[in-house]
């Protein structure tokens, strides 16, 4: 199993951190799914930032289960070494610290991926972040910046050398965004060169494509993005499979919809009627996609109605069809 700092992770299967995906009721449903671990929304820990519903939503892990991982992000070692101390005030057993976001309006700060072409850099902020805080410090990065420049197991070298715990490394390049398809070799090069942890990220989309990504790169575990959208017992089919190497018995359709409309009352209740059905509104289509016989006006139902009970209500009877 995974081991960071102190912290024994039960599975090899972790929640990947989305902006926008992985927030609270979010990563509370992925845990019960066997998620090891699930690290939050990106977060900037800033002063003028903190009394934001945004960041107050985002910093709340009040009945969440240990360990709390917490992604923070910035371009400069003091910045983050701050952020990383306000983490652990909120709760964090664990401080991610995001190098791998190819998002432009993040890149163009100078932080996330744009961070792996300052080598230097990432020597000062890791060393820096690490002497801060008493809780372990993980890494999410990217392959390198672009194809021609893969240096992720020089950075991963560095991460080792300041005392990083864990890597999560996504098999794409910032410069390749989504648009490519990840590759795993790097990867394995990383896992070939380093003694901490390695976690394979991208393109994970089932069980078998899990356990050979694994067997491939010989990485510690897999990290789950994008495939668990509208589909988070994905991450039960994957841990079952790793554990037992056999599929799960299918999931039961009653249960998936259980699943969905508790999640999406989980967003209600997390951040209330106005706000959470614009968020719940991109979960329940997501949902819909990945049901079955899904009648196809459901999509053109749900994108018009702006009142949660009404969207709920909508959102039931339209999965009830399906049965």
């Amino acid at each position: 199993m995974i081991q960071i700092g102190s912290h024994r992770l039960q599975s090899q299967v972790l929640l990947a951190p989305m902006a926008g995906v992985s927030d609270k009721p979010f990563r509370m449903l992925c845990r019960t799914q066997g998620a090891a671990l699930t690290t939050s929304e990106m977060v900037l820990i800033q002063k003028h930032l903190l009394n934001t519903k945004k960041s107050q939503h985002r910093l709340d892990f009040k009945g969440e289960l240990a360990p709390i991982s917490i992604q923070i992000a910035g371009s400069e070692a003091k910045e983050l070494s701050l952020s990383a101390q306000k983490a652990v005030e909120y709760g964090a057993d664990i401080v991610d610290i995001n190098m791998g976001c190819p998002a432009k309006k993040v890149c163009n700060k100078a932080a996330g991926s744009a961070l792996m072409q300052n080598e230097i850099l990432v020597k000062d902020i890791l060393n820096a972040v690490v002497k801060s805080v008493s809780v372990p410090v993980t890494l999410k990065i990217r392959t390198g910046w672009d194809k021609n420049n893969k240096n992720a197991p020089k950075i991963a070298q560095i991460a080792q050398d300041m005392g990083v715990k864990m890597l999560s490394i996504h098999g794409r390049t910032k410069a390749d965004k989504y648009q490519v398809k990840a590759e795993y070799d790097t990867i394995a090069e990383v896992v070939s060169q380093v003694e901490i942890p390695v976690i394979a990220n991208g393109d994970i989309t089932s069980a078998k494509k899990a356990k050979r990504v694994l067997d491939n790169t010989n990485a510690s575990g897999v990290m789950i993005g994008r495939a668990t959208q509208g589909n988070p017992w994905i991450i039960k089919e994957i841990d079952y499979y790793l554990k037992m190497n056999q599929p799960i018995k299918p999931i039961a359709f009653a249960l998936k919809k259980q699943i969905a409309l508790h999640h999406i009352q989980q967003i209600y209740q997390f951040y209330g009627d106005w706000l959470g059905v614009r968020i719940a509104r991109k979960h329940i289509l997501w949902y819909l996609q990945h049901f079955k016989n899904k009648p196809l006006n459901c999509f053109a139902k749900i994108s018009k109605i702006s009142i949660s009970k009404k969207q709920y209500q909508c959102f039931k009877d339209c999965i009830n069809e399906f049965d």
